[in-house]
C-alpha cells in the first residue's frame, strides 16, 4: 500500500482525503487545527503546522510516504515542493513553486517570457509608492505579493487609496512585500491546465463573475464555457498554456486567471499550481468529465497519468452560484434558522450544492474567498440557462438572521 500526505487538512482537502482512501492509498494528514475536518478522514492525522517545512518533513519521513500533495491551499504549494524536493519524492521543484505563489517574481518571470500581462510595481513602503502609482497608473489593484482568498487585496484609484491601503496589504504577506498591478476592465476567466511529462492542455475556460464594491476580487459565479469566442477566445487559451510553460510547471495543475478586455486582448492575473478552491474542482467533473484529485494523487505518486484520465470527454454548460449575502441570495445578519438543503438539491438541473452556514455566524458584505457559505451548481443546454436555475435554486434555500 503506498502512502500519501496531504498538507493541509481543511474542507476543500477533506474530499480528496476521502477519495484518497477510497483508491487504496495510506493517508497521512497534517494541519496545525486539531478540529481540520480531513485529520479525521485521514489514516494517520498529525496536528503539525503545515508551514513548518521542517516538521512536516519529518513527518513524511517518519511515515515513510511515496507522494505529497495539497488541495486548494496556496500556502502550502511551496512546502509541498520542498519537503518532496528534500525526500527525493516526485515534486514540481522550489523554483517553480516560489513563482507560482509570489506575484512579484511572477510577474517577472512572465514579463521575461513576453507572456501579456497588466503594468506592475512592487511596493515595499510608503516611500516607493509614489513611484510605484506613476508606473503603473490608476485605477489599480493592489495585493500582498504572497497571500491568497483575496486577503489584503484593494482597488486603488489614487495614492492616498494607496496609503490608506499599504499596511493592511504588507501585513497579509508574510515577506512584507506587495504589488501594485494596473485594473485591467474585461471578462474575468479561470482556466484549468494540465502538464504531463512537459505537455500541456488547457481542459477549461470558464467566466468568473465579481460582484461589485469592496469585494471586488471575490469569485462569486462561475459559468461554463466561457463567453468570449473566436480569435479571442483562441487567444485566451494560447496565453494560458504560454503562461504555465514560462512559469516551469513540468507535472502538475495549474490554475491561470485571464482577463479578457473589449478590444480583443488578453492578459493575465495570475497563475497557481495547485487545484483551486471554490468549487473548480467540481467544475472540471461536471463540464468536461475529467477527475483533477485522481489527476493530482497519480502524479504525487509518480505515475503516468494517461490520456482517458486527463483528457475532455464531453463539454456540458454549467454554472456555479455560490451562496453569499446581497446582492447574492443569502441575507446579513447573524444566523438562527437553516432551512433544509433539499429544496436546492431537487431543483431543476443541480448536480450539486452545499452549505457551510452554521446558526450563530454572521453573514457579512462579501469581502474575502471566506465569505462564499456554499454554493449550487446547475447544468443545462445553455450556460445562460444554467445559470439562471443555478440562480432559482440558490433561492431556495430559507436562511433566517437577526439583524441586529
Amino acid at each position: 500500500m503506498k502512502t500519501v500526505l496531504f498538507v493541509g487538512a481543511g474542507r476543500h482537502q477533506r474530499r480528496a482525503i476521502l477519495q484518497a482512501r477510497d483508491r487504496g492509498l495510506r493517508v497521512v494528514a497534517v494541519d496545525r487545527n486539531s478540529d481540520a475536518p480531513g485529520l479525521a478522514a485521514a489514516d494517520v492525522p498529525e496536528t503539525v503546522d503545515f508551514m513548518d517545512v521542517d516538521a512536516v518533513t519529518e513527518v513524511a519521513e517518519r511515515h515513510g510516504v511515496d507522494g505529497a500533495l495539497t488541495v486548494s491551499a496556496d500556502r502550502a504549494v511551496p512546502v509541498v515542493a520542498a519537503v518532496t524536493e528534500r525526500l527525493g519524492l516526485p515534486s514540481i521543484g522550489t523554483a517553480t513553486a516560489h513563482l507560482m505563489t509570489h506575484k512579484i517574481g511572477m510577474r517577472r518571470t512572465l514579463a521575461e517570457a513576453g507572456v501579456p500581462q497588466p503594468r506592475f510595481a512592487a511596493v515595499r513602503d510608503l516611500r516607493g509608492s509614489r513611484s510605484a502609482i506613476e508606473t503603473v497608473g490608476v485605477p489599480a489593484v493592489l495585493k500582498p505579493a504572497d497571500s491568497g482568498g483575496q486577503r489584503g487585496v484593494f482597488r486603488i484609484d489614487s495614492q492616498d487609496d494607496l496609503d490608506a491601503h499599504l499596511h493592511s496589504a504588507l501585513a497579509e504577506s508574510r515577506a512584507g512585500e506587495a504589488i501594485i498591478e494596473s485594473f485591467v476592465e474585461g471578462i474575468e476567466m479561470n482556466c484549468i491546465v494540465v502538464a504531463r511529462r512537459g505537455e500541456t492542455t488547457l481542459l477549461t475556460l470558464s467566466d468568473r463573475l465579481r460582484p461589485p464594491g469592496i469585494g471586488f476580487g471575490v469569485g462569486w459565479i462561475h459559468v461554463y464555457p466561457a463567453s468570449i469566442y473566436g480569435d479571442q477566445l483562441a487567444l485566451a487559451e494560447r496565453v494560458a498554456v504560454q503562461a504555465v510553460q514560462a512559469l516551469g510547471l513540468h507535472d502538475g495543475i495549474a490554475f491561470p486567471q485571464l482577463i479578457a478586455s473589449s478590444d480583443g486582448d488578453v492578459v493575465v492575473v495570475e497563475v497557481a499550481a495547485r487545484i483551486p478552491g471554490g468549487q473548480m474542482a467540481d467544475l472540471v467533473r461536471h463540464a468536461v468529465g475529467v477527475d483533477l484529485v485522481e489527476i493530482a494523487l497519480s502524479q504525487a505518486l509518480g505515475e503516468d497519468v494517461p490520456d482517458e484520465v486527463a483528457l475532455p470527454r464531453r463539454s456540458q454548460p454549467l454554472a456555479i452560484r455560490f451562496l453569499t449575502a446581497k446582492p447574492g441570495p443569502l441575507p446579513t445578519g447573524r444566523v438562527v434558522r437553516i432551512g433544509s438543503l433539499e429544496p436546492v438539491l431537487a431543483a431543476e438541473g443541480v448536480v450539486q450544492a452545499d452549505t457551510y452556514l452554521q446558526v450563530g455566524e454572521t453573514i457579512r458584505p462579501v469581502r474575502l474567498d471566506g465569505d462564499r457559505r456554499g454554493y449550487v451548481i446547475a447544468v443545462a443546454d445553455t450556460s445562460v440557462q444554467a445559470l439562471a436555475r443555478a440562480e432559482a435554486a440558490a433561492r431556495l434555500l430559507t436562511v433566517e438572521v437577526d439583524p441586529a
